[in-house]
């Protein structure tokens, strides 16, 4: 996900391409496509969450040596941050795969157990489905916090803008609830099931529901009212102030 901060230039340049320019006409579904593109990494952030995983069950399956597959999927991890810091390209997506995988990896070497290796992970994915809808219980939608930088409105959607609040608190929900129900599937495997079987639908889990997710959260914002776009105003104010200055200076002289 994305910074509570201000959006990077890319998800900047990116929103601002839909647009037309910064000062194009408005295309919501356009301006929502890019931001959600931007924020959720991507084709290629799907491939950096997956490709560890994948690699790790892959190695398993074949030759049953936690080790080996737990350092190979550890190796791809730290290789595609390098890719990307190489390529001056932003590691956010990247740096939280390494940190997942070293976490599964810690887990498994430190049990003994290679399906420990999924665990950290599974306890995320509760953690966050969770946090989906409490944030959203709270009046403070998870996703209107993690998009609305991506966006150039930052809070404003919480106070100014009540039918953008609505969707981000249906697309937090949905979030929710989709990571939810992975839970239901895959915590009373790692009970009953072995590691390869696990691991596989583990992986089979891992695009189609993210996609479900995005693409509902893409419906709803679509429909909702344009962003406020906060950085606009605050750039419009900080030039009547100049304004204000300047013709202060002049009226002295």
């Amino acid at each position: 996900m994305t910074s509570l901060d201000k959006p990077t230039e890319d998800a900047q340049r990116d929103v601002q391409d839909a647009q037309g320019g910064p000062d194009g006409s408005h295309d919501s579904r356009a301006v929502t496509e890019a931001a959600l593109f931007e924020a959720f990494g991507g084709v290629r952030g799907m491939v950096e969450t997956v490709l560890p995983g994948l690699l790790f069950v892959s190695i398993f399956t074949i030759n049953k040596d936690l080790h080996a597959a737990a350092l190979a999927a550890l190796g791809i991890s730290v290789l595609l941050v390098i890719v990307r810091l190489v390529m001056r390209d932003t590691v956010k997506h990247a740096f939280s795969g390494v940190f997942g995988v070293a976490f599964g990896v810690v887990f498994a070497m430190m049990t003994g157990e290679a399906k420990d290796f999924y665990l950290p992970g599974m306890l995320y994915t509760l953690g966050l489905g969770l946090a989906y809808i409490i944030t959203t219980l709270a009046g403070v939608p998870l996703i209107g916090l993690m998009l609305g930088p991506v966006f150039k409105e930052n809070l404003s959607w919480r106070t100014r803008n009540p039918g953008r609040k609505k969707a981000y608190a249906k697309a937090s929900y949905a979030w929710g609830a989709i990571l939810l129900g992975k839970c239901a599937i895959l915590f009373p495997l790692y009970w009953w099931a072995d590691t390869t079987q696990l691991g596989w639908v583990l992986i089979a889990l891992k695009i189609p529901p993210f996609l479900l997710a995005v693409w509902l959260t893409w419906i709803f914002l679509a429909k909702a009212p344009a962003p406020i776009d906060v950085f606009a105003e605050m750039e419009a104010e900080e030039r009547a102030a100049e304004e204000e200055g300047k013709a202060a200076a002049q009226s002295a002289d």
